[in-house]
C-alpha cells in the first residue's frame, strides 16, 4: 500500500561549508538535535560531512569520518534510521558498521571504485542505496550544463545505474533514485524535472526529491538567503508528494511534516 505521505529525510550536516546550514553541531548537542528532528517528523536522518554544493572541494576520508562519526553514533543510539551522505566507499563502510542503513551517494556509486561492493553490503544488511544523477563534479557541475532532453537523459542515466547495481547483485528493491535537482542543472532543467517527476515511475524504484533551500528557489522567489527559503521549499515538497516522490530530503522538518499532513487531508488520503 502506498504510504499516506512520503518519508521525510531530515538533513543533519556536519560540514563547515554547506550552502545553507554550514557549521557543525557541537558534539554535546547532537543527541538533543537528533531527538528534536525525530520529534518534528523526520523518518530518516541524512548525515553528511562533505559539502557537494557547486564549487565545493573534496574532503579527505579521515576528515569526513571525523566530522560525521559522532552524529551517526548519536542517531543510532537514539534508534533513528540513519543515512550517510557520502561519495566515498570507506566512509560508507564505516557508517554501515556504526549502524547506518542508507548509503546516499550523489555520484550513484561512480566516484569510488569500491562503492558498489559497499552498496551490496548495505543491501545484504537490509539497508538501502540512493542513486543520484549529477552532471560532472561539484567543482564544475554548474559551469555550463547542457542536455538535449533533460528528463529523458536523467531517467536513462538512472536506469543504467540501476542495471549496474542489479548486475552486481544488488536487488532493485534496495534502490532509491534521485534526479539530482541542482546538480549540473540550470533553472530550466530543474523545473523540467520537477514538472515531469512522474516520468521516473517507470524505473520502479522509490524517488527521492532533494530540493530544499536550493538556489533555483532563490532565483524564483528573489530570496538570496538560503536559510529563509522554507516557504519555497515546502511548495516544492508538496508538488513532489503529489507527483510520486517517496522521500523528501529537507532542512525544515517540522514545517514540511505539517504541510504534508494538511495536504494529505485535503486530498482525502
Amino acid at each position: 500500500m502506498k504510504p499516506l505521505r512520503p518519508e521525510i529525510m531530515g538533513i543533519l550536516n556536519a560540514t563547515p561549508d554547506s550552502f545553507s546550514d554550514g557549521g557543525m553541531v557541537p558534539e554535546a548537542a547532537l543527541a538533543a538535535r537528533v531527538a528534536t528532528m525525530r520529534e518534528e517528523g523526520a523518518d530518516i536522518l541524512d548525515i553528511g560531512g562533505e559539502s557537494t554544493r557547486p564549487g565545493a572541494q573534496p574532503v579527505p576520508v579521515e576528515e569526513e569520518w571525523r566530522r560525521i562519526a559522532p552524529a551517526i553514533e548519536a542517531g543510532v543510539a537514539a534508534g533513528a534510521y540513519v543515512s550517510v551522505d557520502t561519495r566515498k566507499a570507506e566512509v560508507a563502510r564505516r557508517a554501515l558498521a556504526a549502524g547506518a542503513r542508507l548509503f546516499n551517494d550523489v555520484s550513484a556509486l561512480t566516484y569510488d571504485s569500491d562503492s558498489m561492493a559497499v552498496a551490496r553490503a548495505y543491501a545484504e544488511a537490509g539497508g538501502r542505496i540512493c542513486l543520484m544523477h549529477a552532471l560532472g563534479d561539484p567543482r564544475t557541475m554548474q559551469d555550463d550544463p547542457r542536455y538535449a532532453d533533460v528528463v529523458a537523459e536523467v531517467r536513462d542515466y538512472l536506469a543504467a545505474r540501476i542495471a549496474a547495481c542489479e548486475a552486481a547483485g544488488i536487488p532493485r528493491a534496495a534502490l532509491i533514485v534521485d534526479p539530482g535537482i541542482g546538480f549540473g542543472k540550470t533553472l530550466a532543467h530543474n523545473l523540467a524535472l520537477l514538472r515531469d517527476l512522474d516520468a521516473f515511475a517507470v524505473l520502479d524504484c522509490p524517488v527521492l526529491l532533494g530540493a530544499s533551500r536550493k538556489g533555483f528557489i532563490g532565483t524564483l522567489s528573489g530570496e538570496r538567503d538560503a536559510a529563509r527559503r522554507a516557504p519555497g521549499s515546502i511548495a516544492v515538497a508538496l508538488h513532489g508528494a503529489r507527483h510520486g516522490a517517496a522521500v523528501l530530503r529537507v532542512h525544515d522538518v517540522r514545517e514540511t511534516a505539517q504541510a504534508l499532513a494538511v495536504d494529505a487531508a485535503l486530498r482525502g488520503l
